[in-house]
């Protein structure tokens, strides 16, 4: 069977500060309350999405990469990650503020949970009024006075919170200390790794379980980079039909295309696949004389092996992947 340009069927995820807006917002079509995240593209254990249609229906990622290799993920990309798939793509509505939390680097997460670290980015796509995130710090503090501040329920004062709005890009590598406010939606691109050392949760109570959910100040507390930055935020370009610089780490790389009209795309000298997500308006993909709706909310994988493709569209918004 010939690879083509493939969607996932969504895993949805319950999270104690989710709400309704990857339905309501996003079109998702789920049955369940406090919806968090969807999983778009995963390849964590458990958790691997499955091809939504056309003659790969079913297949998950795994067994696309066992049955392709190179030419799903590029043959570079193949010999590195082997049939591990290197990115876990999301959207997050946090109804209500996420735990403080910080993510390991590749080597500790490799030397404590078998795992890849966890640098990330966010692109915002909706907020309410006075929407904050929480990110790094406003001021430098030692170990010692830092576990002080959690100690005294003081920790909100010495982080660094920010308004956000629409169209705002946050790179978030392993390390730095951050939160999701209350109102946002946004999409988020990491490496695959689901480990997460919550600092502060406000002392919430989960309605499913009944308890407080586990904090990890002890993990955390040799992860932590105390540095502090006069500015968190990503600046970027947002000239229309090209692929305007956003975020490009060793883990991935990601462009913002704005599409008016017909905009044709070659990734011969990208030894990658490509990720498009979808975070405003709807347009089509064609490919070889077919055609691939994509709508905001939605998201679609390129596998490595296709080069040409064109975008169409009176106006849409993408945020391109790739390694």
């Amino acid at each position: 069977m010939k690879l083509y340009p493939l969607k996932f069927k969504p895993l949805y995820k319950y999270r104690i500060w989710g709400g309704d807006k990857l339905k309501t917002e996003l079109g998702k079509d789920h049955t369940k309350d406090t919806i968090g995240e969807s999983w778009e593209i995963s390849d964590v254990e458990n958790d691997e999405n499955e091809v939504l249609e056309g003659d790969l229906k079913g297949f998950t990622l795994k067994q696309l990469i066992k049955k392709y290799k190179g030419d799903f993920l590029g043959q570079s990309v193949y010999k590195t990650f082997g049939e591990s798939f290197p990115l876990l793509i999301k959207f997050i509505d946090a109804k209500t503020p996420l735990s403080i939390q910080v993510h390991p680097n590749n080597e500790i997460a490799n030397q404590r949970h078998n795992s890849l670290g966890k640098n990330e980015m966010w692109y915002v796509m909706q907020t309410e009024k006075e929407a904050k995130i929480i990110i790094g710090f406003d001021k430098k503090i030692t170990t010692s006075q830092f576990q002080k501040h959690l100690k005294d329920n003081t920790i909100l004062n010495v982080m660094h919170h920010e308004m956000v709005n629409k169209g705002d890009v946050f790179y978030i590598p392993a390390g730095r200390v951050h939160a999701i406010g209350a109102g946002v939606v946004l999409a988020e691109i990491q490496q695959t790794s689901n480990i997460t050392y919550r600092i502060y949760d406000y002392d919430r109570v989960d309605k499913i379980s009944g308890k407080k959910r586990e904090l990890h100040t002890e993990s955390a507390k040799d992860v932590i980079d105390f540095s502090v930055h006069n500015d968190y935020k990503t600046n970027y370009k947002k000239e229309k039909n090209t692929s305007n610089h956003l975020v490009h780490s060793p883990y991935f790389k990601s462009n913002f295309l704005k599409i008016e009209g017909v905009l044709k795309k070659d990734y011969s000298i990208i030894d990658s696949f490509v990720i498009f997500m979808c975070v405003e308006g709807h347009l089509d993909l064609i490919w070889e004389d077919q055609s691939f709706t994509l709508k905001k909310g939605e998201t679609l994988l390129l596998p490595a092996s296709i080069k040409n493709i064109s975008l169409s569209s009176s106006s849409s918004e993408l945020i391109e992947v790739y390694l």
